[in-house]
């Protein structure tokens, strides 16, 4: 027997069914503040079950598409006949899990192994990697970044791995009065009415972050660690390179590659979008808080 359990996270709509011996606030703890009512808004993204290895049907396997590591392991990427298999060794004690995908990754069904340590983690990160996908048809995207909220607005720092976007972002709630976090690695942006919004979700990376929340984004900022401080405002396509590489997108699919670059376009149009070369001070949050600050929304 399954359970379904429905959450709101970008303002979209999961469908997460588990088996019924299986609690979803200990499996899923950070979705817990995600829960949807049984009549809920929003335009339901996607459906996705979590079923034992066991009953994983046979597929044909065309050609793999990725082969990389992250936190949770080391996954692979394939296409199949009518869409997407993922596997991810876990890096909790090596266990084998699976999930399949249509092409749009609006039904995923996913293959664990439930007696794994790891599990709850292991399907969280595939309703991730279904939602990161799912979302790009929708106007929106899930960013690799840090998110903080002041005055009513949000702002995002982007970089790669090992930048300082926690840093930067625990800078500012130290030094900008009233700035709090509103997730530290996985925030959602979507187009709504012609403005741009960030939204909590329940990926926060390293940091507990998990808060159903959303603001208007003032800013877009690229660290780039350097000797000293300066804050440059892009525009237009050096903006849209700034964002790009921070999104999650199957390379090989046309169209969710031409889903995120509309809302990349749209999105580069919308905010204020720079780089901030810096040192992990005080300064340079001033900087960046007054940069985006001084001048007026677009």
């Amino acid at each position: 027997m399954m359970s379904e359990h429905c959450y709101s996270v970008g303002g979209f709509v999961l469908s997460v069914s588990l088996p019924s011996a299986v609690s979803p606030d200990i499996l899923l703890p950070s979705f817990r503040p995600f829960k949807a009512g049984v009549s809920h808004d929003g335009v339901e993204l996607l459906r996705f079950a979590a079923r034992p290895l066991s009953s994983m049907p046979e597929v044909d396997v065309v050609r793999l598409l990725d082969d990389s590591d992250n936190d949770m392991g080391h996954i692979r990427l394939y296409s199949v006949g009518g869409g997407y298999l993922v596997e991810l060794r876990s890096a909790f004690g090596g266990a084998c899990h699976r999930m399949l995908a249509s092409p749009d990754f609006s039904r995923v069904c996913a293959y664990v192994r439930w007696e794994d340590a790891g599990v709850g983690l292991v399907v969280s990160s595939f309703v991730r990697i279904a939602y990161s996908q799912a979302v790009l048809g929708h106007g929106a995207v899930s960013l690799h970044a840090a998110a903080v909220c002041h005055a009513g607005r949000a702002y995002l720092f982007m970089g790669r791995s090992g930048t300082g976007k926690s840093t930067h972002a625990s800078l500012w709630l130290k030094h900008i009065a009233g700035a709090e976090l509103l997730n530290d690695d996985n925030p959602t942006v979507r187009i709504v009415g012609g403005e741009a919004v960030a939204y909590g979700t329940p990926w926060s990376g390293k940091t507990p972050c998990y808060r159903q929340l959303a603001f208007p984004i003032d800013g877009i900022v690229r660290l780039v660690q350097a000797p000293s401080n300066r804050f440059k405002l892009l525009e237009d396509i050096d903006a849209f390179i700034a964002i790009y590489p921070g999104c999650s997108v199957i390379a090989e699919d046309m169209a969710l590659c031409n889903g995120l670059y509309d809302t990349l376009v749209s999105l580069a149009g919308l905010v204020r979008v720079g780089t901030l070369e810096c040192l992990p001070d005080r300064e340079a949050a001033l900087l960046c808080h007054n940069s985006l600050a001084a001048r007026p929304s677009v």
